[in-house]
């Protein structure tokens, strides 16, 4: 069974074959489009590649109690078209939220505003690059499906597996269409839905998508019958809610030096996180109008931030989502009880759940 750095191995030698495939395809298109393919390349580079380490471990936990040793090339397409398809998603959701960086590098549409001031181009700079950009996410998506499809070309599971991989990408963009509706949404609803609101966002935008899916998608690779993808999604959503959680944690409290987006860069955003809500209600009409005063404010003062900060970790809310965040992660721990898996796997879903949940970027 391979280890997390075969893996990451891997994923990155298909990226890299596919990405070569796409330059040679792409080579008679001029040198505006060999940049655009570059720009995409570019977003392949770095993070923990977690969602293909979860379609491996669900291929690993079904393909074991088969006697199945061998990865198929599909399980490796596989892999890395989830990893393209999480670029795409972070192309879009750093356009969405306005972030100047990610991962330690300027996001997807500032580095394409750069480009153009640098070729002299005429016109609006930040406009060309919040363009390209939506164009630059469309191409990811494009992509995945296509790296994909052509790896289960030949699966006898093809249709189980696109079948899930389906879902994974509906239910992201409803997810995330949720996530900036309730920025704006969260005024004319009750107070006191709002924590189950956010929570639904988590569910959709982040938790099937980020472990969930993925895990399922492995499976289905390796032929997994009903009750394994039952096991496998009742360990996986509730981790995937925990993930989310802790990314939560991170985007208020999070050292940029690690995160590589900066201190508080949520709160500026305007997020109406889990965090947020359960602030909220805590807080005497007073206090709720300044949270939501300041909240979604992208000039907020490195002060202004820490009064947030301050408000959140005394009205307890941060006790309770650190609380939940173990709480997810439990119930993760108990589906794999007696799950039928292969008992190899379940320790590497096990070592995966706390990379997911105790991680500090």
């Amino acid at each position: 069974m391979a280890a997390r750095s075969d893996v990451v191995d891997q994923v990155s030698a298909r990226l890299s074959l596919f990405v070569e495939r796409m330059r040679e395809e792409t080579a008679d298109y001029g040198p505006d489009a060999a940049a655009f393919v570059t720009a995409a390349e570019d977003t392949l580079h770095g993070g923990k590649r977690l969602r293909a380490r979860f379609c491996h471990a669900g291929w690993a936990a079904v393909a074991g109690t088969r006697g199945i040793a061998a990865e198929p090339e599909s399980l490796w397409d596989a892999c890395a078209a989830l990893e393209v398809f999480q670029s795409a998603a972070l192309v879009h959701d750093d356009l969405i939220d306005n972030s100047d960086t990610r991962r330690g590098r300027p996001s997807a549409h500032r580095a394409l505003e750069s480009a153009h001031v640098e070729k002299r181009w005429s016109g609006n700079a930040v406009e060309f690059g919040r363009a390209a950009s939506v164009l630059l996410g469309d191409l990811l998506v494009a992509w995945s499906d296509d790296l994909l499809e052509s790896g289960i070309a030949h699966s006898p599971h093809a249709d189980a597996v696109r079948a899930e991989y389906a879902r994974m990408r509906r239910d992201v963009t409803i997810g995330q269409f949720l996530d900036i509706a309730e920025e704006s949404a969260w005024s004319v609803n009750d107070d006191d839905e709002h924590a189950e609101r956010a929570l639904r966002v988590v569910s959709l935008k982040a938790a099937r998508y980020s472990v969930e899916q993925p895990l399922l998608i492995g499976a289905a690779i390796a032929g997994a019958d009903q009750a394994q993808r039952a096991a496998l999604r009742a360990f996986g959503h509730p981790l995937g809610m925990a993930f989310q959680l802790r990314d939560d944690v991170l985007g208020v409290f999070g050292d940029h030096r690690v995160t590589g987006k900066p201190a508080g860069d949520d709160l500026r955003e305007g997020k109406r996180t889990l965090l947020i809500a359960w602030t909220r209600e805590s807080l005497a009409a007073p206090g709720r109008r300044l949270v939501d005063e300041l909240l979604g404010d992208p000039l907020l003062t490195p002060d202004q931030i820490v009064s947030l900060q301050a408000a959140i970790v005394e009205s307890g809310a941060l006790d309770r989502v650190e609380r939940l965040i173990s709480d997810y992660a439990a119930d993760g721990e108990e589906a794999l009880k007696d799950a039928p898996l292969d008992a190899a796997a379940l320790e590497i879903l096990s070592g995966l759940a706390r990379d997911a949940t105790q991680r500090t970027a």
